[in-house]
């Protein structure tokens, strides 16, 4: 009589472990199919003249994405630049003072703009940047990936934050440290690898949107350094390129969605490798 009652029981089990794993391997081919087929378009693309060399004129054959690849490198650091301190010290704050008013309304502003579409975004980037500015930059594509990563960061900081224990910090107050030399000296040193793995994902996020640089950012097929003057970047390439008669210009935008894919794809496994690397254990 217990013999067949183990039996049953491995065989729910054997079930279970069956269909989680089918699941899982289900929900990673979507990533599989898409690189895949990035991979076989772009490839014949990928040379060295296709990063060092610029756009050709409409009806020539070659070119590069020397501009649009130097554009989002500038884009993506400056947004990173805005937003970074301004979440770190947002996400502190929320983990120190979780209860109060001001912490409950942030966090609920943070979840908002989390969610809000990107094109909104641009739109916004676009009323509040470039109508002031009166011209398209690439500062006011940074502004607008900055909203972008804002909550990403602000979050991940919070949450990383919370796991840190307060015998920690009270440990540090008890020998006369200073309260913003603990928060800088040892509380966020401590969650250093959460909130890195959080800038690098926010980072990652924001490399690939199209949207909001549509209205900022608005693109140029000549090699430009000034943030303020309109610039060149992947995404814009990829866009303008794909909605092309032109063949040759199809198989760029290939090549192009390949490097970017590539990079969003070494940013994660970036962040993957820096939870493993400095992970603190308590």
């Amino acid at each position: 009589m217990r013999e067949p009652i183990i039996g049953l029981r491995k065989l729910r089990n054997n079930t279970f472990i069956t269909i989680v794993t089918t699941l899982a391997v289900i929900s990673a081919l979507p990533l599989i199919f898409i690189i895949f087929y990035v991979l076989k378009q772009g490839i014949s693309a990928i040379n060295w003249q296709f990063f060092v060399a610029l756009p050709k004129p409409v009806g020539e054959v070659g070119g590069g994405i020397a501009n649009a690849l130097v554009g989002t490198i500038l884009i993506v650091l400056v947004a990173s630049l805005m937003a970074i301190p301004f979440g770190l010290m947002a996400g502190v704050y929320l983990a120190e003072h979780p209860d109060n008013k001001l912490s409950n309304a942030t966090r609920l502003c943070v979840e908002v703009l989390n969610g809000t579409p990107s094109i909104v975004v641009g739109v916004f980037a676009y009323l509040v940047i470039v109508m002031s500015m009166g011209s398209f930059s690439g500062f006011s594509g940074s502004f607008a990936l900055a909203v972008m990563m804002l909550p990403l960061v602000v979050r991940t900081t919070e949450e990383t934050l919370k796991l840190i224990p307060d015998t920690l910090k009270e440990a540090a107050l008890s020998l006369g440290a200073p309260y913003y030399r603990v928060i800088f000296k040892v509380v966020i040193p401590s969650g250093l690898s959460g909130i890195v793995n959080g800038i690098m994902l926010a980072i990652a996020r924001v490399t690939g949107e199209t949207a909001p640089l549509l209205f900022t950012a608005f693109g140029n097929d000549f090699m430009n350094l000034n943030i303020f003057r309109p610039m060149g970047n992947l995404p814009l390439v990829i866009f303008n390129y794909a909605m092309s008669p032109y063949k040759d210009w199809h198989r760029i935008a290939w090549g192009a969605s390949l490097v970017l894919v590539g990079m969003v794809l070494l940013m994660n496994l970036l962040s993957r490798w820096v939870i493993k690397k400095w992970k603190v254990r308590f």
